[in-house]
């Protein structure tokens, strides 16, 4: 039987602790016991661990009641980081400095290392994810680049494998944690057993990534007041044509000293950052009416509409009809309301 260990801080965010818990715990019994087969057993020993053995308050006020604490050097194959409640500026260097210690000792002893949204920051905190790719929630993608610009950040799948032999794993955003327990089963049990509970529990893979959930355009935090000045002029003319030349003459500043103090202070250029305020009005626009895609092309910039559809599919890893099919159910009873 494998050991599981799910850690918990006062951070940590209840739903995918506790899913976590649920389905790991139900590996090799749930679908057995539906069927009323008798072969039921259970696969993976689940316990929390925290920093601290005595019960406590996480994310929402829901109780934790570790089985073990940091302190006692628990044994784990698996370590399983979930997600926490954290600012999109929060670093969680400086804390918990004992279980990133032995998140460590556990990683150098061989066991398999797991971490499901924002847990990611967790586990860039104790360095191993240094010079690997990873990924975590798409709002976090400013502060990796920030504060671990060592960590290849990548806001596109589901799942990123850190190393060859996929013994450190990240999952992206909240409900990733589906597609990381199913792999964890997958990987740790069989393909079989994973299959049954994504079964049992209608889980299923996103196998679209994290492109069409992520926000394209969000405010960064710098100083420079001349580049928030062409954020904002950016932001109220991107449909024109001439929008980036405009842009330039608008700053007052020499079109290389923009682009460059730009790119420093947003992490983006100048024409990304137009694409992404073009392609974000094409999502509204898509989620909300049934308007034809060569005239959303237009509406936002682009005449040319086989161009506006290959760089649709790009950046949002879906063409625009496969958006409008995904997120335009929920968006129109929201606008009716």
């Amino acid at each position: 039987m494998a050991e599981v260990a799910i850690v918990a801080v006062p951070e940590t965010a209840g739903s995918a602790l506790y899913g976590m818990v649920d389905v790991l715990s139900a590996v090799g019994n749930v679908w057995e016991t539906l069927l009323r087969a008798e072969t039921a057993r259970n696969v993976f020993r689940v316990r929390i661990v925290s920093p601290i053995g005595a019960p406590f308050h996480c994310g929402n006020a829901i109780p934790v009641q570790p089985a073990a604490a940091i302190a006692d050097d628990p044994r784990a194959d698996i370590v399983i980081l979930p997600e926490l409640w954290l600012g999109p500026d929060d670093d969680l260097r400086g804390r918990y400095d004992e279980l990133m210690e032995w998140i460590r000792r556990r990683h150098e002893t061989g066991a398999w290392l797991y971490s499901a949204c924002s847990g990611a920051v967790m586990l860039a905190a104790t360095g191993l994810l240094d010079g690997c790719d990873a990924t975590s929630h798409w709002g976090y993608e400013d502060l990796f680049r920030r504060r671990y610009p060592k960590v290849r950040f990548r806001p596109q799948p589901s799942l990123a494998f850190a190393d060859p032999d996929g013994r450190i794993v990240t999952a992206g955003g909240t409900t990733s944690w589906h597609d990381l327990a199913l792999h964890i089963i997958a990987r740790h049990a069989s393909p079989g057993e994973a299959l049954r509970i994504a079964k049992v529990y209608l889980l299923k893979l996103h196998s679209e990534g994290q492109l069409p959930h992520r926000v394209l355009v969000r405010g960064s935090v710098h100083d420079d007041a001349a580049v928030r000045a062409t954020e904002r002029y950016l932001e109220q003319h991107f449909r024109e044509h001439n929008v980036v030349t405009e842009a330039v003459r608008q700053s007052g500043l020499a079109e290389r000293t923009l682009k460059r103090r730009f790119k420093v202070a947003t992490g983006s250029t100048i024409i990304d950052y137009v694409q992404n305020l073009r392609i974000e009005e094409a999502k509204r626009l898509l989620e909300e009416g049934l308007r034809p895609v060569d005239q959303i092309s237009f509406e936002i910039g682009y005449d040319d509409t086989s161009f506006f559809r290959r760089l649709f599919k790009r950046v949002v890893g879906l063409t625009p009809s496969a958006y409008r099919r995904m997120f335009a159910p929920l968006a129109r009873p929201l606008a009716a309301a």
